[in-house]
């Protein structure tokens, strides 16, 4: 069943939301009488339920292994009968981006619900917690998350669909929700997982040889093509061994920030054993997307 994925500033009441969300879900659950809903649960994923403390924000590797915790659990939990809830900072769109191949695996609809508050009233809230001893980030964590939360983008298709709730709202889009994740008659939506999104665990020789050389081709391949057009925006460069085009925004990327994408594109995929072909499929996807943010 679907994966919701709360994302939003730090101190901005994604877990307040997660209750409010949580309370219309199990209400549409109890009032259905399609046997099928009526089965339905509903689990609620935070740094709390699976051991993590503030303080892992503090610092590079602690952060990381949270987020491989984090999302262990969130991958244990996807099921045909359970609606999953991922209230946690999920500020970092290559980690929104791997719970969404995580959901695309097991055919699993996904969606973002960003909770809108804004940051200054994010910080009033953080202050507040930690006067009152009752949560909140120590200042310089905070405004280091501040810093790097990379907000949804609906036409990233891994951000889609998108919901935002403003602050002032009273209550998150649950009818919305609900539609796009479950459907009016009660049937879960069904994703096909297709060649870029099955991931299986590593055992091919030589797979990450494979997995630099692969992307390294495409990076190299958009440097000829941008050397071979000078100062020329946009375009569609063609891959070797690919059917499908990598196209450049009208921003031309430079090579450290394609570099960039490279790394993190092998970070989120060392794991996962993937023929040659499907990597060149799946990291193009992901350059297309990036680019059209």
């Amino acid at each position: 069943m679907p994966l919701i994925l709360l994302a939003g500033y730090p101190s901005s009441g994604k877990t307040y939301r997660s209750q409010q969300l949580i309370e219309y879900l199990n209400q549409k659950i109890a009032s259905s009488d399609d046997a099928k809903v009526k089965r339905l649960k509903v689990q609620h994923i935070d740094n709390q339920s699976v051991g993590l403390s503030r303080d892992v924000y503090a610092a590079a590797k602690p952060e990381k292994d949270a987020r491989a915790t984090f999302s262990s659990a969130i991958k244990r939990s996807l099921n045909r009968d359970t609606i999953v809830i991922a209230d946690g900072m999920n500020y970092i769109k290559g980690f929104r981006y791997q719970l969404y191949c995580e959901a695309k695996a097991v055919q699993t609809p996904n969606c973002v619900l960003h909770v809108g508050t804004p940051v200054d009233r994010c910080r009033e809230l953080n202050d507040a917690a930690l006067q009152a001893g009752t949560g909140g980030y120590e200042p310089e964590v905070f405004e280091n998350l501040v810093f790097r939360f990379e907000e949804p983008n609906g036409m990233s298709r891994w951000d889609a669909p998108l919901f935002t709730i403003p602050y002032d709202d009273a209550e998150p889009p649950g009818e919305a929700i609900w539609e796009a994740m479950v459907g009016s008659d009660g049937k879960a939506k069904v994703v096909r997982p297709n060649a870029a999104t099955v991931l299986k665990p590593a055992s091919e020789q030589n797979y990450l040889y494979e997995l630099d050389k692969a992307t390294s081709d495409v990076i190299s391949s958009i440097s000829v093509w941008q050397q071979d057009h000078p100062g020329e925006g946009g375009g569609e460069v063609a891959i070797p061994n690919a059917e499908q085009k990598v196209t450049l925004p009208a921003t031309a990327p430079s090579l450290p920030q394609l570099q960039r994408l490279r790394r993190q594109f092998i970070g989120l995929n060392r794991q996962h054993t993937l023929s040659k072909s499907r990597i060149l499929d799946l990291f193009m996807d992901y350059l297309n997307d990036n680019f059209q943010r």
